[in-house]
């Protein structure tokens, strides 16, 4: 992997057959030999993907989140609370951190997992989002308040996918403590941990793929310890490939593929979860509003429905319906959908088309 970062389950998914690509400069599993049977395992019981690719940067100090509140677009998260039986609860929440243009930096998770003077905040990264994203956290975070911290070597992050996954979680993360269907009653971004936050296994809820599906996030030792016992259980090691499909058959987009730097929220459909229109100022707000009063923008990040035709490449053309060959779009990502029984895809579609044409085969734009 690019920088010296490697998984911490590299041993353990190696000995699971692990077929390796590379993605924005890291190496990553594409998938464990068989894709269509990693996929039948996340829709019809259970899989476990490593995410640890992903970067976790922890932020603390005397006032980390008076800091950061003017960086991150969402709703701050709140310190966790304990309940009773031992666990604790919390809720991360999802932020864009933006240009004073509007323009996106990366987006992120944000996870109070103590007190704010104490614990700090865990930021859950897109790869392609780091570089941009710690160059500005170091030029905006005041050293006297807050201090940044790489924790991606001494933290790992795997999600377990399925129907049965809250099932399995309940059991070996949290050890019964919550059940199964307690732990899928949870909204996006709510967590539960059964240890203090900071040095427990925290079990949270995500909706970045269709399949109810959980991330854990934690020690390494720990996270490797709870892959191990997923899968001696049953739950089928699985690769990015298969993670693909199930987050565009979600319509979720990902940061480096389907936004970038030149992206503004509003356009990709991610404000309603990302932005806080009831909080103080934040760098890009004045654009956002602008565009919230205005009412709409020139282009939208659209899920499309191409049938059965060959998966085109990311940055494939969309040309207007009319004829006139003039370029209306592009395609973002693009996987063959099970689900939908045929290629899906995410693709940038300027305002006022209600089709498009892709290698002169009508495609139409949901409104």
């Amino acid at each position: 992997m690019s920088e010296g970062h490697e998984s911490p389950l590299r041993e353990a998914l190696e000995r699971a057959g692990a077929v390796r690509s590379i993605y924005h400069d890291r190496e990553v599993v594409r998938h464990f030999g068989d894709p269509a049977g990693e996929y039948e395992a996340a829709t019809r019981a259970v899989a476990v993907f490593d995410r640890s690719h992903r970067t976790r940067l922890d932020v603390r100090g005397r006032a980390p989140g008076q800091m950061l509140k003017g960086i991150l677009t969402g709703v701050m998260p709140h310190a966790p609370r304990e309940l009773d039986g031992g666990l604790w609860a919390g809720r991360a929440t999802y932020h864009a951190v933006l240009t004073p243009k509007g323009k996106m930096i990366s987006d992120l998770w944000a996870t109070l997992l103590g007190e704010e003077s104490e614990a700090g905040y865990l930021l859950d990264v897109p790869v392609a989002g780091r570089p941009g994203l710690r160059e500005s956290l170091a030029r905006l975070l005041p050293p006297r308040f807050a201090a940044l911290e790489d924790v991606s070597e001494a933290t790992a992050m795997i999600t377990a996918v399925g129907p049965r996954a809250a099932e399995m979680v309940s059991e070996k993360a949290l050890g019964g403590r919550l059940g199964a269907a307690d732990l899928g009653l949870l909204a996006e971004g709510e967590w539960r941990c059964l240890d203090r936050p900071e040095r427990g296994l925290v079990v949270q809820r995500t909706a970045e793929v269709w399949p109810e599906a959980f991330n854990v996030v934690g020690p390494s030792d720990a996270v490797v310890g709870l892959w191990e016992s997923l899968v001696a259980s049953g739950a089928r090691p699985s690769g990015n490939g298969v993670w693909s499909t199930l987050r565009v058959e979600a319509g979720r987009p990902v940061f480096g593929a389907d936004m970038d730097g030149d992206t503004i929220p509003t356009e990709a459909g991610i404000d309603d979860r990302a932005i806080d229109h009831a909080k103080g100022c934040y760098t890009g707000q004045e654009v956002i509003v602008r565009i919230r009063d205005r009412g709409h923008v020139n282009r939208k990040l659209e899920r499309l429905e191409l049938g059965d035709v060959p998966t085109p490449a990311g940055g494939a053309e969309l040309l207007a319906a009319d004829g006139s060959g003039k370029v209306v779009g592009r395609i973002t990502s693009a996987v063959q959908s099970p689900k939908h029984g045929g290629v899906l895809a995410l693709a940038w579609v300027a305002r006022g088309h209600d089709s498009v044409l892709l290698d002169g085969r009508p495609v139409a734009v949901p409104r």
